[in-house]
Parts: structure tokens; C-alpha cells; sequence
């Protein structure tokens, strides 16, 4: 019992063998002194309310605990002790008010309670206005997904590079993740290219249609650099005659799937990709690297684009194949199925993305 609980006649008996009712009366009354004019307390007031509620408030009923809370929460000045013990019940009922906004918890409080209590407690502190980065650092080690999700959208939160990383990892398992943290301003262009390199292509077009125009850019240039990475180093081909050869068909009026399926047949690599550049508008070195690849899928992308029939698409895999390499006669059939199932609109949309790729 404190020295305080002496200086009320009664208090110290109300205090030990008083009814929750009782005492809940007795803290709403202490409390509404306090809150007459708290910005005018001096320090030795306030220790004293302190001292008084500390002993009351904890054995008041749930809804007196928690109508303080909520008060308390809002003052700059409130009873340090009180608020420190408010925060760390297990009802968080109670403990969320002051978990959520209460000025007077500082950093190591909120460390210590994000270690001990679940994670009700850890959701209540990811809405605080600032998170620091050793708060952050426990919420994103301990939080499950509600806890690391709504911290990330946290525009105050601050993370430490062990912890965005940490976010980064998490996100590629969690569309939704991936998003909060694709919109903060804080995330830089490689922790970008990172979150996006894990990131499934339907999760990057939402991302790119509710991030900012400065964003929107910045997404294009990383994929740009995932792309790039991801397509094989090989020799540096001379396309300079197939382009003239290309072009004089252009100005004939000659270019065409018929032309294309020329080249292919006769195992013209050169011609057949000048041929597809210049149809579809794809840069020409972006395409080479792309037909490079270890599958044949650009293929049945231009083909659907361009709507070429599957006797050209299947001579132009028959060319990505190579005259030195036979394919089964089931991984020709699987390619047409392939090929007819992918729908026009998802083709057009990835050759989109490809020529884009020369603006970047």
C-alpha cells in the first residue's frame, strides 16, 4: 500500500476489502480531479494522483478500467506509473487505448511489453503515430500477419535494414504485405527491386495502380533490372544484314507471317527475330535475349499477339529448339496446347510490358 492511500480517511479500507463497484467509484472520482485542469498539475500532484490510482484502479471493474484508459490516453501528463500498468494488462480492452496513442510511454516500455504480452498488445502498438526502430524491430521478429501487415502500412514507423529485410522476405508469401510496403516513401530502389524480384505479376500491376507516378517509374525500372538479370548472357549477334533485309520487305510491302515462317523454316535465326521485332514492335536486342531464354513461352506470347497460326509458331520453337536438338513429339503438343489456351488480351499485355522496357 502506498504512503498516498493514507491521506483519504477510508481510502486504505476501500482500497483492501472494497467491492470493484466501490472502487471504481473511487477512481472515476480521483480521476475527474485530475482531469478538472491537468495541464496546470505540478509534478508533485500528479506523483500523487499517481500513487492514489495505481492501487484503485487495478481492482475497479473492466468498464472503469477501460473508461480511464481511453482518458488517460489522450494527456500528455498522466500519471506515468498508472499508464505504464494500464499498458501492460492482459485485458486489452484496457491496455490498447494507451498501447495505441498515449504520449507518456517511451521506447523501452513498449520494447519490454512488445516482448512479454501477445499479440493484441503488438497490434495496439502499430498504430502509434511513431514507431521507432527498436519498437519496430520486436513487432516485425514477434508479430504474426496482422502485427507485421499493419506496421508496414505505418507511415510513422521507422525499420532498421535487418527488419526491412525481414518485411521484404515475409512479403513474398503475403500480396497484401507486398503492397504496403511497395507504397512506402521510405523504401529505396534496391529494397524495390527485392521486394518486387519475390513478387507474383498480378501482385505488380495492382501495386503499380495504387503507388504514386514517381513509384510507377521506379517499378518499371526495377523489373527492367529483374528482367535483365534473369534473361542469359550469350555472344552478341550481327542482325545489321537481317535488318536490311527486313526492311527492304517492309517497304515491298512483303513483310509478313508468310516471310516469317520463310525464315524460320530455313533455320534463318537472324532474319526470323528482325522479322518479329519489326512486327511486334519489340526492341530488337530486348527480343533477342528474350528467344534466348531457357523457354520457348516469348514465342507463344508474339505468336497469340501477332495471331500467327500454330504452323508458324510451331516452326518458330522448332528454331528456339535448334537444328542440333529434336523435340519429343509430346513437347510439340504441349506448346500447341499452350499456345492455344493463352489469351489474346495476356499477350498483348506482356508485350506491352516489353516495349515499354525501351523507355526506361
Amino acid at each position: 500500500m502506498t504512503v498516498a492511500t493514507s491521506l483519504i480517511p477510508g481510502l486504505d479500507d476501500i482500497v483492501k476489502r472494497g467491492d470493484p463497484r466501490r472502487r471504481g467509484e473511487i477512481a472515476r472520482a480521483i480521476s475527474d480531479l485530475f482531469f478538472q485542469d491537468p495541464e496546470r498539475l505540478r509534478p508533485e500532484l500528479i506523483d500523487l494522483f499517481d500513487n492514489l490510482l495505481i492501487d484503485l484502479v487495478p481492482h475497479a471493474e473492466l468498464a472503469s478500467r477501460v473508461d480511464l484508459a481511453e482518458r488517460f490516453s489522450r494527456l500528455n501528463n498522466a500519471p506515468p506509473h498508472l499508464v505504464n500498468q494500464l499498458a501492460r494488462e492482459n485485458e486489452i480492452m484496457v491496455a490498447g487505448p494507451v498501447l495505441r496513442r498515449s504520449p507518456v510511454l517511451d521506447d523501452a516500455a513498449l520494447v519490454e511489453i512488445a516482448r512479454l504480452k501477445g499479440q493484441g498488445h503488438l497490434l495496439a502498438m502499430t498504430e502509434r503515430p511513431a514507431l521507432s526502430s527498436v519498437i519496430t524491430d520486436v513487432l516485425i521478429e514477434r508479430g504474426d500477419r496482422d502485427v507485421v501487415r499493419r506496421a508496414a502500412g505505418n507511415a510513422g514507423a521507422v525499420f532498421s535494414p535487418g527488419s526491412y529485410s525481414e518485411l521484404v522476405r515475409r512479403a513474398a508469401q503475403d500480396g497484401v504485405l507486398t503492397l504496403k510496403i511497395g507504397q512506402r516513401s521510405d523504401l529505396s530502389g534496391e529494397q524495390l527491386k527485392e521486394l518486387l524480384d519475390g513478387t507474383l505479376d498480378v501482385i505488380r500491376r495492382r501495386l503499380s495502380t495504387v503507388v504514386n507516378p514517381a513509384r510507377q517509374v521506379e517499378i518499371k525500372r526495377a523489373m527492367a533490372a529483374i528482367e535483365e538479370a534473369a534473361l542469359p548472357p550469350g555472344p552478341r549477334r550481327d542482325f545489321s544484314g537481317a535488318q536490311r533485309t527486313v526492311l527492304a520487305l517492309h517497304r515491298e510491302g512483303h513483310l509478313g507471317e508468310s516471310a516469317l515462317l520463310g525464315f524460320a523454316k530455313a533455320n534463318k535465326y537472324e532474319e526470323s527475330i528482325a522479322s518479329l521485332s519489326a512486327m511486334s514492335g519489340v526492341r530488337l536486342s530486348i527480343l533477342d535475349r528474350l528467344i534466348r531464354g531457357d523457354r520457348y513461352d516469348p514465342i507463344l506470347v508474339l505468336g497469340r499477339m501477332l495471331n500467327l497460326g500454330w504452323p508458324t509458331v510451331r516452326a518458330l520453337v522448332l528454331l528456339w529448339y535448334g537444328p542440333h536438338r529434336t523435340p519429343a513429339d509430346a513437347d510439340i503438343e504441349a506448346a500447341r496446347t499452350n499456345f492455344t489456351r493463352l489469351m489474346p488480351a495476356t499477350a498483348e499485355r506482356v508485350v506491352n510490358f516489353w516495349r515499354n522496357r525501351q523507355t526506361i
